[in-house]
């Protein structure tokens, strides 16, 4: 006997639309981009010859149609998902893996990360932290994190966000500084590839500063940290970096002055990217919001 039925993948969409309330939100489940899941309940629609979603600016609501449909298709998806598993065994979850700078992978990201698997507990991640972005492959990443200019030869790159330096100190040397003169006296920590932001602090001040100074050199915004929560002199690192910190108590922020990084968080993918899993667009869209609004805790 054959049977009259709708593309099973349109149904999936209407389903996971219908439940969540946003074709974007569905996207994100089923690892599609929002177009996509819009064409596919637009192409249901016009099979069945019925509306199923009242489609507003901020709002999506089902029609009558739609409420009378969804418990059906609802429950044809989830005993075939039951079946399936009764007789295959359960799905094994993709894992995650997302490679971040080392310095924003653990002063910033690592510890936001129970927050993200107290909501998603079944989604598995594998952190990589890098100080060269291309010292592991391009095919082993799912989502790629990297600081720079934006240029990368053969990818394209997303803003996550613009990004600021402060100064840190050492909280006892706090009430030592009260200016960006009396940081000029302090042994200055240098970061490879921004050895240019303590001429640019100082000139924001209009103070001279002698490149030619003794200082420290380091390789990570991370060893700056150390050093300086050693008392080991000052140091400026990204904002979100220094927020944290000083919330912590680990540093102080003796001067209220940021300057403008010159490079920003970009999400880093090949020309031609692999779609993504769906677990991987989940951690992807926690990351941009996390970005967005600083804290994500």
């Amino acid at each position: 006997m054959a049977y009259r039925l709708p593309n099973l993948i349109w149904l999936r969409a209407f389903e996971a639309a219908a439940r969540l309330g946003s074709f974007t939100a569905a996207a994100g489940e089923l690892g599609l981009t929002q177009a996509a899941v819009s064409h596919q309940i637009r192409s249901l629609e016009g099979t069945l010859g019925f509306s199923l979603f009242i489609r507003r600016a901020r709002t999506l609501e089902l029609t009558e149609m739609g409420r009378a449909y969804v418990p059906s298709v609802r429950k044809a998806i989830e005993d075939l998902a039951y079946s399936t598993q009764g007789l295959f065994g359960p799905r094994v979850r993709r894992l995650v893996t997302l490679r971040v700078p080392i310095s924003t992978a653990v002063l910033w990201l690592a510890p936001r990360l129970k927050a993200f698997r107290s909501c998603h507990p079944d989604v598995s991640i594998r952190l990589l932290s890098a100080i060269w972005a291309d010292a592991i492959a391009d095919e082993e990443i799912d989502i790629d994190i990297r600081v720079g200019s934006g240029a990368w030869p053969g990818h394209q790159a997303r803003l996550l966000s613009e990004e600021t330096v402060m100064a840190i100190a050492a909280p006892e040397t706090s009430a030592e500084i009260s200016s960006a003169a009396d940081l000029s006296t302090r042994e200055l920590v240098h970061i490879l590839g921004f050895q240019d932001q303590w001429g640019r602090y100082f000139k924001s001040a209009d103070l001279a500063y002698d490149p030619r100074s003794p200082g420290i050199t380091v390789d990570t915004s991370l060893a700056a940290v150390e050093i300086v929560t050693a008392g080991g002199g000052v140091a400026l690192v990204m904002k979100r970096f220094a927020l944290d910190l000083a919330a912590s108590g680990r540093v102080s922020l003796p001067l209220d002055r940021e300057i403008p990084l010159g490079q920003a968080h970009y999400l880093v993918s090949p020309a031609e990217q692999r779609p993504l899993t769906a677990e991987a667009n989940i951690l992807l869209d926690w990351i941009v919001e996390a970005f967005a609004d600083g804290s994500a805790h």
